[in-house]
């Protein structure tokens, strides 16, 4: 959670994420943060999991089951939900807060998380890790119903699917998050982590550029304590859609010069005197490494693009096409001043690369509130930094 290529250069990319099929693959894939292979030895798998390779028919096999989940797995929370009857009765599932060993027990966990949370379930990548052994990677993004203010929970991951070889049916599910590091069952790491994401974030109703969060990580949140003892971080990967910005020049990251300008243009001082309905966040973003060329930005509706749009009356702005790509974001509260941003600039930056991963100059600030009427401590902003290369493995 359109085409990704795992393992090649991404330029443009389209919002929608379709899973890829491929005939199994010889050599096993390395997850960013967790590496399935590294836990083939879990004492919570059945051992049938642990026999030598298929052969012949039993490849053939498997390659159904790589097929399946591709179909199953995307009705996870749906009406039609998964088919029960390609897990064994003793199936056993863990992640690092829930544990079920039976398929009752599971289809209940299933049945309780869309109750609460109704989970937006994406699935990016099935491939075998094992003599007996399936990895999906997915995103799930679930918002809890029973709180007011709707908190957005958000993991992504794998599951170690287990393959009992006498009924070629599932005998386990092991989930393993990226947000935390021990991800063995019961984990209090994992319960802070769902825990701190039910702090209360401002966002208002509006419309938003799409994107789709393909990693969640909370490595970077040591880090900013030290400055933001109350506003923990949440570092991301996004998958951002194309979108048009109106956009003048700014003074410096945390400022507003411009924003007059530009919020002028979208409430009528345009060519055709069209109002445009606001959306949010308001972006400014600085081009080069040192932050000092600004420009400040407001994203104009998905259903406008360049072609439909009424000309600026005004020297001072523009009209401009961003191409969709891949982000690596780190969310904060508080009233975002020049300093707290470019110290989230240069974690942020400072972790993709000890990461691998090849962050772009420059920097954006995505302001998602109105600084008269937001309080600061529910304020909700972000540092975005482009990615030239990513690959999901």
């Amino acid at each position: 959670m359109g085409t990704i290529v795992f393992g090649q250069k991404i330029g443009q990319i389209p919002l929608i994420f379709a899973a890829i099929r491929r005939p199994l693959l010889p050599k096993q894939s390395t997850v960013w943060g967790n590496n399935p292979s590294a836990h083939s030895k879990l004492t919570i798998r059945s051992s049938l999991v642990g026999q030598s390779a298929p052969k012949g028919g039993s490849t053939c096999k498997l390659q159904e089951l790589l097929n399946f989940l591709y179909d199953d797995l995307p009705h996870l929370f749906d009406e039609q939900g998964i088919d029960p009857s390609m897990y064994d009765d003793r199936v056993l599932f863990c992640d690092p807060i829930t544990r079920h060993d039976t398929i009752d027990g599971y289809l209940f966990n299933i049945r309780l998380l869309k109750l609460l949370f109704s989970p937006d379930f994406q699935l990016h990548r099935v491939w075998q890790t094992g003599p007996y052994e399936i990895t999906t990677r997915w995103t799930m993004v679930m918002k809890f119903a029973l709180l007011p203010w709707k908190p957005e929970l958000v993991f992504t991951g794998v599951s170690i699917m287990g393959v009992n070889p006498r009924t070629w049916k599932f005998c386990s599910h092991v989930d393993r998050w990226d947000s935390i590091e021990n991800n063995e069952y019961f984990s209090l790491e994992g319960l802070l982590d769902v825990v701190r994401q039910l702090r209360i974030y401002k966002t208002p109703n509006l419309e938003t550029p799409d994107y789709q969060i393909l990693k969640r990580t909370s490595n970077y949140e040591i880090l900013v304590r030290a400055f933001l003892p109350k506003a923990p971080s949440f570092a991301k990967v996004r998958k951002y859609a194309s979108f048009v910005v109106v956009q003048s020049k700014g003074d410096k990251l945390s400022g507003s010069s411009g924003f007059n300008d530009v919020a002028g243009y979208i409430f009528g001082k345009n060519s055709t005197m069209e109002r445009i309905p606001m959306t949010t966040p308001v972006f400014t973003q600085a081009s080069d490494y040192e932050l000092s060329q600004v420009s400040i930005q407001i994203v104009l509706p998905r259903n406008k693009d360049l072609h439909n749009l009424p000309s600026p009356t005004s020297d001072a702005i523009s009209l401009r096409k961003v191409d969709g790509g891949i982000a690596g974001v780190i969310k904060f509260s508080g009233r975002p001043t020049e300093d707290i941003i470019r110290i989230k600039e240069a974690q942020l930056r400072s972790a993709l690369i000890q990461a691998g991963l090849h962050p772009a100059g420059g920097c954006m600030l995505a302001r998602y509130n109105d600084p008269e009427r937001t309080w600061s401590f529910i304020m909700r902003n972000e540092v975005l930094i482009w990615l030239n290369e990513f690959s999901l493995d």
